[in-house]
């Protein structure tokens, strides 16, 4: 199977996406165009042309975030300097892939994706971390294997961009 990563558009084939979650596959069929024109959130698919249609088989949303500063272990809020009381953040706001898309490892595939895509824009808007708000339990488990932490009172995890930066420098 090949496939493309790209930034949601009509062209888009999603009818008959299904990732076994209801409030995601609402996202990508009824709202993720509406956040796009609004500009609360990026969305970029995975998809699979086949003859002229091009099917979705996952996709996620990057937008800018900020945490609270009391929200961030204190290891780590210590190194920010006191005038700052939230702190830059790139929200992954929603991760999902197509049921049939189990095989191939495609979760991991757009988590890896959504995280290059992220460090590289840190490199020009500044972000300390990538932020997730699971979804549920599974959801964490995921993030959890990635390395992400959850973040103390709000059910929300993060991976600091220092992390992902190991994860995808060449030098």
């Amino acid at each position: 199977m090949k496939l493309i990563t790209e930034p949601l558009s009509k062209a888009h084939y999603r009818k008959d996406f299904d990732c076994g979650n209801t409030a995601l596959d609402d996202y990508l069929k009824k709202q993720a165009n509406q956040d796009i024109k609004k500009q609360l959130a990026v969305c970029f698919v995975y998809i699979e042309p086949i003859e002229n249609i091009q099917y979705v088989k996952g996709y996620f949303t990057l937008s800018n975030f900020g945490i609270s500063r009391e929200l961030i272990p204190p290891g780590l809020s210590s190194k920010f300097p006191k005038s700052y009381q939230t702190i830059p953040t790139t929200l992954l706001g929603r991760l999902a892939r197509d049921k049939k898309c189990t095989a191939n490892r495609l979760g991991e595939s757009l988590l890896m994706e959504a995280l290059y895509r992220a460090y590289i824009t840190s490199k020009k808007v500044a972000s300390f971390a990538v932020v997730v708000d699971p979804i549920d339990e599974n959801a964490k488990h995921f993030y959890s294997k990635y390395g992400f932490k959850l973040l103390p009172d709000s059910g929300k995890m993060f991976l600091p961009m220092a992390t992902i930066a190991k994860s995808f420098k060449t030098t």
